[in-house]
């Protein structure tokens, strides 16, 4: 065990960490130059377009010091975005140190603090990596400031290193070899492996990523679920290269796959501990936690027909993340869909195009929520996320919503414009920290609801791209929480009620209704779009209808001959209004809802 290494490279969104994986995939001789590609171990494409890890990959590397000994080193690469964090979570556990990269032209942002706590919550060895010293931006000493400073450890320790021209990897792999600790367990007590990832293949079912605290797996041994109580035989196991490597035995300290015949990620539990069935481990590896979906929304195919499909496509999607949660839901305008649940608002967007570009399918997307506490004045408590379940207004005693800490780091010139945005967004506290010269740290404390639509986006413009943002949920607080109804032609159109705080209930509901105004074509006759809380309507717009010249036939003649026919029309006008039927066409849907977010 003192040749293994077993570390995680965690880093803010952006930094480098998949190309430093690149580069020590290179160095160790991991992969050869024929097969070797950019973000080798991100496998999905929407993670190549963006340049952003949405799944931590793991691979095994073979390394030689230059003192002669041969180590194995398990490197676990991990998302950088806040939604995933719940990813970071559980490669941390699987670790005894990390490399923690900051940008030499950017320093020290909001996420790299985040996860920095993240390793310490899990007593790991950190080894600070000071990535893109080949920018014209480059400041390494400003940054070894900062990683004294505001992260509190070593700034001499920090490795200068550019993972795009390769300098610097050499002492990387030094460090790792001596700064971080090797693993500890008796490979002759009980199993005990924690499963910190899982993905699905087509041929093999469910392929898991374990790290063995404990004990020895070998092939053919029966193991059980701890927190799930199942149990299953062991087909394969061995290291995760770039390709499975079957062994004969997995012992404590190592890292690697295992093939059991699971055909489902939905029939086991992520952070689950595994153990022999016939000599059960005491307890479960400590610090289990279930992933918790925080803004939900509903999916709808854009044409009926494809509603199959979507339900197909879903499953599909499900089986390899197991973050992602659906139930059937329906809409009279837009007839059957699904009511998902998301971990923010990327998982709903990579979601989102991962349904569009993997199978094809066009959807229409509801305006996103999260999850509101109702007391009812009958005493009772029920969890409301979909508009449609929205009680009577007047059952309703008390509503809470979910409350975040924002950490937001900022250029000290943009203090100003960032705490107004704050108060623009109800935030309800506010401190500020000089972590350096120029460099503030905003702590604020607001509803996550209104982080849902446009406050990261307005946080990127207002600091010129400078600004970070990351958050962590606290607590559910009293609120005055709303249902908006939007009607057309006096129908109420169940899709696009929303749930929003009163004070800004009329500023969306005038944005609503403008822009069915203009998605909506022209009827021959006037059609109203309303707002309404209740029986009271707050925004209107009208569309107005076409209207056919009935008198240009005329000649001449008495004015009674043009009255008779401006009469008759209007009747039809007013007969048409009664029984006619409003067509709204999907990009009104998507038009309003797109805008909505932007």
């Amino acid at each position: 065990m003192k040749q293994i290494r077993n570390f995680c490279i965690i880093a803010h969104i952006d930094h480098g960490k998949s190309t430093l994986a690149d580069r020590l995939i290179q160095a160790c001789g991991g992969v050869t130059q024929r097969e070797f590609r950019d973000q080798l171990l991100d496998a999905m494409d929407i993670e190549r377009e963006r340049g952003i890890t949405i799944k931590s990959n793991t691979i095994t590397l073979s390394y030689r010091a230059p003192d002669g000994q041969d180590y194995l080193l398990n490197l676990i690469d991990t998302p950088g975005h806040v939604d995933f964090s719940h990813e970071v979570r559980r490669s941390l556990m699987a670790c005894e140190g990390a490399l923690i990269v900051i940008d030499a032209s950017q320093g020290v942002e909001a996420q790299t603090v985040a996860n920095l706590y993240l390793a310490l919550d899990n007593n790991l060895e950190l080894l600070p990596v000071i990535n893109k010293i080949d920018l014209p931006a480059a400041d390494v000493e400003r940054v070894r400031e900062e990683i004294d400073a505001d992260l509190g450890l070593d700034p001499f320790e920090a490795i200068a290193v550019s993972a795009k021209t390769g300098a610097g990897i050499e002492d990387v792999l030094a460090g790792i070899v001596e700064k971080l600790p090797s693993p500890k367990g008796d490979p002759a007590a009980p199993l005990k492996a924690l499963v910190f990832d899982a993905h699905f293949d087509r041929y093999r079912g469910v392929i898991l990523q374990c790290r063995v605290m404990e004990g020895t797996l070998k092939p053919r041994d029966t193991i059980h679920f701890m927190h799930r109580g199942c149990n299953y035989t062991v087909e394969e196991l061995g290291y995760h290269r770039l390709r499975l490597d079957p062994r004969e035995q997995l012992s404590s300290g190592e890292v690697g796959y295992i093939v059991a015949g699971i055909k489902s990620v939905r029939e086991i539990e992520i952070g689950d501990t595994i153990t022999h069935l016939d000599r059960q481990a005491a307890e479960p590896v400590p610090g289990y936690k279930k992933a918790k979906q925080v803004v939900f929304s509903s999916i709808y195919p854009m044409n009926a027909d494809e509603y199959r499909d979507l339900t197909k496509a879903l499953d599909k999607l499900a089986i390899n993340d197991a973050a992602l949660t659906y139930e059937k839901d329906s809409s009279a305008a837009l007839g059957f869909g699904f009511r998902c649940g998301f971990l923010g608002l990327l998982h709903l967007d990579v979601i989102q195009e991962r349904l569009q570009r993997e199978f094809d399918i066009g959807l229409v997307i509801s305006a996103p929520s999260v999850k509101y506490k109702v007391t009812l004045k009958d005493g009772r408590s029920i969890e409301v996320d979909n508009p449609s379940h929205w009680p009577d207004p007047t059952k309703v005693d008390s509503v809470t919503e979910p409350y975040i800490k924002a950490s937001i780091l900022t250029p000290e010139e943009y203090v100003g414009p960032v705490m107004e945005l704050c108060r623009e967004h109800r935030s309800e506290s506010q401190t500020m920290t000089y972590l350096s010269v120029g460099r503030v740290e905003v702590i604020s404390e607001m509803p996550l609801g209104e982080v849902l639509f446009d406050f990261y986006g307005k946080l990127k413009t207002i600091t010129r791209g400078y600004g970070s943002f990351d958050y962590a949920p606290i607590e559910y607080r009293d609120t005055d929480v709303v249902k908006v109804d939007i009607l057309v032609n006096k129908e109420p159109v169940d899709t696009l009620s929303y749930l929003v705080h009163r004070d800004k209930a009329r500023t969306r509901a005038l944005h609503y209704c403008e822009q069915l105004a203009e998605a909506i074509p022209r009827h021959q006759f006037k059609i109203p779009i309303q707002g309404t809380i209740g029986g009271t309507i707050i925004a209107r717009s009208t569309i107005q209808p076409y209207r056919k010249d009935v008198t240009a036939k005329l000649y001449g003649g008495d004015v009674t001959r043009k009255n008779k026919l401006l009469d008759k029309q209007k009747k039809g006008k007013a007969k048409m209004k009664l029984i006619g039927k409003v067509n709204i066409p999907q990009k009104a849907f998507v038009s309003v809802l797109c805008a909505d977010r932007d």
